[in-house]
C-alpha cells in the first residue's frame, strides 16, 4: 500500500472519528434535556425518544472504540489485529435496538391501558431540539455509513431517532390541539417497530460477517468460472470468501494446475488471478494453495 494511500485512509479514519465524538456530545444533551422533559410532561413518547437517544450515545460510543481498536496494528497473538471490531460493534448496536424495541412496546400497551393528560408544548419543544440535534449527527454520519458497517448500526440509531422525534412531535400537537393523548403510546408502538425492522436487517447483516459468510453480492460459481478460464489453471476448489472488515474481503482457496509449473511461473498467473477477482468481485486479499495432481477431493466448497 502507498504512502498517499496510507495517508487518505488514515485521514478517513481520523475525520470518521471526529464526527462520532461531535454526535455523542449532542447526543448527551439531548437524552438529559429530553429525560427531564418526560418526568416533568409526563409523556412516555417523550421518555421512549430518550431511552432510544441513550442508546444511540452507547452505540455511538461503541461505534468510536471499535473504531479506535480497528486501528490497532496486527501482533504476533492477534494477527489480524482488531480489524473485526467494527462488525462486533454492528451486532451488538443491532442487538440493542430490537431489545429497547421490545421494552418500548410492552411500556406503550401498558400506556394506552391507562391514558393519561400531557404537557404537550413541553413535548412539542422538546421534539423540535430532538430533531434538530439528530439532524445534524445524521448528517455528519451520512456519508460514512455507506461504507462502513460499524458507523452505519450508529447512523441508524440516529436516523430512526430522528423519526421518532418527528413522530413525538406530531403527537403533541395532536395532543395539544385535539386532547387525543392516547395517539402518545400509539407512536411509541410504531417507533418500536420501525426499530425492530431496521434492527433485524442489520442484525442478519452483521451476523452474516461474524459468521464469514460468502459476502451477498457474490456467487462463487462464477468465481469459479473466471478463474477456470485462465491459462495452466485446471480447476479451483477449496473456496472459502469472507469479509474480514468493511474493507478486506478475502478469499483462499486450492488451485488445481494443468502443469507441473515453476514456482515463477505461479507468481505471473498468481498477479493474473489477483487482478481478475479484484477487478471483477472486489477481492483485496487472495491467499492460494497451488496443486499438481494431488489426491484430495475436487469440490469447490470442501468440509475441513
Amino acid at each position: 500500500m502507498s504512502q498517499t494511500h496510507q495517508h487518505h485512509v488514515q485521514s478517513y479514519k481520523d475525520v470518521k472519528d471526529r464526527k462520532l465524538l461531535l454526535a455523542i456530545f449532542l447526543n448527551i444533551l439531548i437524552t438529559a434535556v429530553q429525560i427531564v422533559g418526560g418526568i416533568v410532561s409526563g409523556s412516555l413518547a417523550l421518555l421512549s425518544d430518550a431511552l432510544h437517544n441513550f442508546s444511540d450515545v452507547i452505540s455511538l460510543v461503541v461505534s468510536f472504540i471499535a473504531s479506535k481498536l480497528s486501528k490497532q496494528k496486527a501482533s504476533i497473538n492477534r494477527t489480524f489485529g482488531y480489524k473485526r471490531a467494527e462488525i462486533l460493534a454492528a451486532f451488538v448496536n443491532a442487538a440493542t435496538l430490537i431489545i429497547i424495541a421490545i421494552l418500548l412496546i410492552i411500556e406503550a400497551i401498558k400506556r394506552f391501558q391507562n391514558p393519561y393528560e400531557i404537557e404537550s408544548n413541553l413535548v412539542i419543544w422538546l421534539a423540535l431540539i430532538a430533531i434538530f440535534a439528530n439532524g445534524i449527527s445524521v448528517l455528519l454520519l451520512k456519508k460514512e455509513s455507506k461504507n462502513n458497517i460499524n458507523i452505519r448500526s450508529a447512523y441508524l440509531h440516529l436516523f430512526t431517532d430522528m423519526l421518532a422525534s418527528v413522530a413525538v412531535l406530531i403527537g403533541g400537537l395532536l395532543m395539544k390541539y385535539y386532547q387525543i393523548f392516547w395517539v402518545d403510546s400509539l407512536l411509541t408502538f410504531l417507533i418500536a417497530l420501525y426499530l425492530i425492522y431496521v434492527g433485524l436487517d442489520l442484525l442478519k447483516t452483521s451476523t452474516k460477517m461474524l459468521m464469514l459468510f460468502t459476502p451477498d453480492h457474490i456467487n462463487i460459481k462464477d468465481v469459479v468460472r473466471l478463474v477456470n478460464k485462465l491459462p495452466k489453471v485446471k480447476k479451483l476448489h477449496h473456496i472459502h470468501i469472507w469479509n474480514l472488515s468493511d474493507d478486506e474481503l478475502h478469499l483462499e482457496a486450492h488451485l488445481d494446475l494443468e502443469e507441473n509449473i515453476s514456482t515463477k511461473e505461479f507468481n505471473i498467473l498468481l498477479h493474473k488471478i489477483e487482478q481478475v477477482l479484484h477487478d471483477e468481485f472486489n477481492i483485496n486479499h487472495v491467499t492460494i494453495q497451488p496443486e499438481y495432481k494431488k489426491e484430495d477431493p475436487k469440490e469447490v466448497i470442501v468440509q475441513d
